[in-house]
């Protein structure tokens, strides 16, 4: 699996299929792809708010993903004629040989005013390699039970501080799910998050947990 990290909590996971999480391109001074260079097979969206729900609707409907979200997210793109799959937290669905289980996130949801339901996670099996989105979230204890469920091999991990985790925080949240690899994510975007992982880093590698530090557009695979 390639692992492509777009700035913000936008990754793109290559393998066997395409699949694309919180898709905000057009407005995120990190980004260095355009929304129309993006054509998933499967779109994740871990909640409402703009800097995650992004481009979703413009390339779900050139694209024509399967797409796997809240089901109050599910209701709303049906609305803009796209179809999606309305889910919840810790069920489960297939979409084109992907397997997508969504998982608790600590965080507030709504776009232009609108409820759309709460925010979450997921971890993602492609090509036998489970990939852990944790979205934006706070730490939460049952961050252990996620890890002894699924044992994820990388963990993409909010630490930009102020609306997600600090970088000590997000260093603990690590530990308890342990997974092989811990890759940081949303910071850096505007002036008002962290603008480095370099803390981060170090706490984790402390834990013997290896940590890749992408930039914007660079891949990581395994």
């Amino acid at each position: 699996m390639k692992i492509t990290w777009h700035g913000h909590a936008c990754f793109e996971l290559a393998g066997s299929r395409r699949v694309l999480i919180d898709p905000f391109i057009t407005g995120n001074p990190l980004a260095k792809v355009k929304p129309e260079e993006l054509s998933p097979e499967v779109l994740l969206i871990t909640h409402g708010h703009e800097d995650h729900l992004g481009d979703a609707v413009a390339i779900a409907k050139r694209a024509k993903p399967k797409i796997a979200v809240i089901h109050e997210i599910a209701v709303f793109l049906q609305e803009q004629g796209i179809e999606a799959e309305g889910m919840n937290i810790y069920g489960s669905v297939e979409l084109d040989g992907v397997r997508v289980t969504m998982v608790p996130a600590l965080h507030s949801s709504s776009h232009a005013g609108r409820y759309m339901g709460s925010a979450c996670g997921f971890v993602v099996e492609l090509d036998g390699v489970r990939v852990y989105h944790a979205g934006d979230t706070g730490i939460f204890s049952d961050m252990r039970l996620i890890g002894e469920l699924f044992s994820p091999d990388v963990m993409l991990v909010p630490m930009g501080d102020r609306y997600t985790m600090s970088p000590r925080i997000a260093a603990k949240a690590v530990e308890l799910v342990s997974p092989k690899v811990a890759i940081p994510m949303h910071y850096a975007t505007f002036p008002i998050l962290a603008d480095s992982a370099e803390e981060f880093k170090r706490l984790v590698e402390e834990l013997g947990i290896e940590v890749v530090v992408l930039e914007p557009g660079e891949s990581y695979e395994l």
